[in-house]
């Protein structure tokens, strides 16, 4: 007899837990701790009959899958979106029906699987959201400084990010409550950007201390911010297996509608998957179509979308294009511009 456990709501704390038997009859219903050895324990009377055990994914999937993975238990990890829309055919939502429905969709086989990365490409991608957080916090204080001017008819314009405090300070000099108001702000300011720039520099160095991301930044437009993200966000080039199809992986594919005879259309690009990946894929493109100077066959082939589509359109399937190229260069391990070898040489080859 096959069963299926389904875990919901991996909170800090508890987590719901359900198996069911191959008719769908339920066997176990329990709450137990969220800690991978309290779950397996649970489990353990039906090892031997387990055909999955599912989770949806959230902060603490990744340390509950390796840790299930050892105990020998056949966990996957559940893409959140699927199974929502699976979940919401359920008359009333609690803990307990949603890991109920989780042991049915295993069942059923209507779920799609999500890659746990290795512990190396979450560290990368801590780095990259630790420096964007201090990104974004700083440019929230510098523009609370800026709304804050406008009160008084100061408009700051462009100014260059090291002589910003200096500006403000001029145009302050004479109102001692707005500069006493304005000095906390510009003091947490200059913290945040200097602790940005040591977690910038910090993914530079490594960057330039791994090959296969050095490869990467070759690419006209990829710098290592976007060598990184990409790195990070594939992990292993074979989980792909074409590398067309990592442009639709991040969503920058187009979409599309169609239903019956009379409805069918397109619209913009999906916007699915990793989006600071996309966002660094699209800013690299921006890159190389508006600062690259030279010919390059990807500018070349951008700048005719452009002509006909227009710049952002241009700037989606150049980033596609870019994510093809990285991919390719890392499960062949060339370099960009490289000559494709002739056939025969990688029939000899193989």
């Amino acid at each position: 007899m096959e069963h299926y456990a389904g875990i919901d709501d991996v909170s800090m704390e508890q987590s719901s837990l359900c198996v069911i038997d191959k008719k769908g009859e339920i066997v176990l219903e329990a709450v137990v701790d969220t800690h991978p050895d309290v779950i397996a324990d649970a489990l353990s009377p039906y090892e031997a009959t387990l055909k999955w055990v599912g989770q949806e994914t959230g902060g603490l999937s990744p340390w509950i899958h390796k840790h299930l993975r050892a105990h020998g238990l056949p966990i996957v990890c559940m893409e959140a979106g699927h199974t929502r829309a699976a979940l919401k055919s359920m008359r009333n939502k609690t803990d307990k029906n949603d890991a109920r429905g989780l042991a049915q969709i295993l069942r059923t086989g209507w779920f799609q699987p999500v890659y746990i990365k290795s512990d190396e490409a979450y560290r990368m991608r801590l780095l990259l959201t630790a420096r964007l957080n201090l990104k974004r916090k700083f440019l929230d204080l510098e523009n609370a400084v800026r709304h804050s001017l406008k009160a008084f008819g100061i408009r700051l314009g462009r100014v260059a990010r090291k002589d910003f405090e200096r500006k403000v300070r001029e145009y302050l000099q004479d109102d001692p409550v707005m500069t006493g108001m304005v000095e906390g702000l510009l003091t947490a300011r200059a913290v945040l950007w200097k602790e940005y720039l040591k977690l910038h520099d910090l993914v530079v160095r490594v960057v330039g201390r791994d090959g296969l991301m050095r490869r990467f930044t070759s690419v006209p437009g990829v710098g290592p911010i976007t060598a990184m993200s990409f790195r990070a966000a594939v992990d292993d080039p074979n989980r792909f297996a074409k590398s067309r199809i990592v442009g639709a992986h991040f969503g920058l594919t187009p979409r599309r509608y169609q239903s019956g005879t009379s409805v069918d259309y397109g619209g913009r690009i999906l916007k699915m998957g990793d989006e600071n990946v996309r966002h660094a894929l699209y800013e690299a493109a921006n890159a190389l179509l508006t600062l690259k100077r030279g010919k390059d066959p990807i500018k070349s082939w951008g700048q005719k979308i452009a002509k006909k589509r227009g710049h952002k359109a241009a700037c989606c399937a150049v980033a596609r294009k870019i994510a093809i190229i990285l991919h390719a260069m890392w499960r062949d391990g060339t370099d960009y511009g490289a000559a494709k070898k002739p056939m025969h040489l990688m029939q000899i080859a193989a």
